[in-house]
């Protein structure tokens, strides 16, 4: 089959990924295979491929947004068919026993495993993945309608619910990529009031035409302060600010997985009057299903920008030099 193949870690401006031919997966016992139709880009493919986060088993298949068909099935399994329309996401096994599983917190579970990481993902015509972790994508969604949600989504709904934002609440949020632009249609269709800062002019017209209140590149520039909020952007240096924008009681909910380092925080100004700081890790499969229902009753349109599968390294430049707005989503041929 082919593939984009990333065989050394380097900056994605030097087109570090390769097209080429590599053997078809077999699903094994429990997994199905996907034929893939289409897969969304994300900044954390960018941190695998540059080294951000700790360097993956190579050579891989980077992409763990991946929307397709079943098209065989492993030993055991007895949830899906031949056939059925698929979502591959980011989080792709867990050890189901220990603590954090048990609570229902399998987002924390140390032996998690990740698509596109700890094993091969989407960047390709075919994939493997078990079926207790496959999402059957709901009809309301074309296939490259859907998958911007299967991580860009679904972060932004954990990272939602984390930032605890009340009903009819003002809502920040801070950079306006692919997870923001999903996360505005949820808190619109909630009934909440948006406020965006971003610094490029093109996100900064989509967050307007998508219904933001304010939009703008200072966080001191809001109208009002905020009762939640949330960081998409991976700078640390927007918490000391987006802080003070937080009402008494309010929360910041930061959504990436890898973030530069955070400047010391004047205690009064940004953490009183029981103000709070919570990160977002991963999601649960509860995470997962709970979005693609709330997206596809209301139902959210995320705006995409199509590459062909073997332009994936201009794909992910784009994506790091902030031309997209929106999702990037590489297509497959049919």
């Amino acid at each position: 089959m082919k593939a984009m193949l990333l065989r050394q870690i380097a900056p994605i401006d030097s087109s570090p990924l390769a097209f080429a031919e590599v053997p078809s997966p077999e699903p094994g016992p429990g997994e199905v295979r996907i034929a893939v139709s289409c897969c969304a880009i994300c900044r954390t493919d960018l941190h695998v491929i540059e080294g951000d986060l700790p360097q993956p088993n190579l050579p891989l298949v980077p992409g763990h947004q991946i929307v397709g068909r079943v098209d065989a099935l492993g030993p055991g399994c007895a949830r899906l068919r031949v056939g059925q329309r698929i979502g591959v996401a980011w989080l792709r096994g867990t050890c189901g026993q220990c603590p954090d599983c048990a609570a229902g917190r399998e987002n924390l579970c140390e032996s998690a495993r990740f698509t596109g990481y700890h094993a091969d993902g989407g960047y390709a015509e075919q994939a493997v993945v078990a079926e207790e972790f496959a999402y059957p994508i709901p009809d309301a969604f074309s296939d490259v309608e859907a998958a911007p949600l299967l991580c860009a989504g679904i972060i932004g709904y954990r990272a939602l619910r984390r930032s605890r934002l009340p009903p009819g609440g003002k809502l920040a949020l801070y950079g306006f990529g692919s997870s923001a632009h999903v996360v505005i249609q949820l808190a619109l269709a909630r009934g909440c009031e948006v406020f965006v800062v971003t610094r490029g002019e093109r996100h900064r017209r989509l967050a307007r035409a998508m219904g933001a209140a304010w939009v703008g590149e200072r966080a001191a520039d809001m109208p009002d302060k905020v009762h939640s909020a949330i960081i998409f952007a991976p700078a640390g240096e927007l918490v000391p600010p987006a802080m003070e924008m937080l009402r008494q009681g309010g929360t910041l909910a930061l959504a990436g997985i890898h973030m530069t380092p955070i400047p010391a925080m004047d205690y009064q100004r940004t953490l009183f009057y029981e103000r709070d700081l919570r990160s977002v890790t991963c999601n649960t499969r509860d995470d997962g299903r709970e979005l693609l229902a709330e997206a596809a009753a209301i139902p959210i349109r995320p705006h995409t920008t199509l590459y062909p599968l073997a332009d994936a390294n201009r794909a992910l430049r784009d994506l790091k030099h902030d031309r997209i707005a929106g999702t990037g989503v590489l297509v497959l041929d049919s």
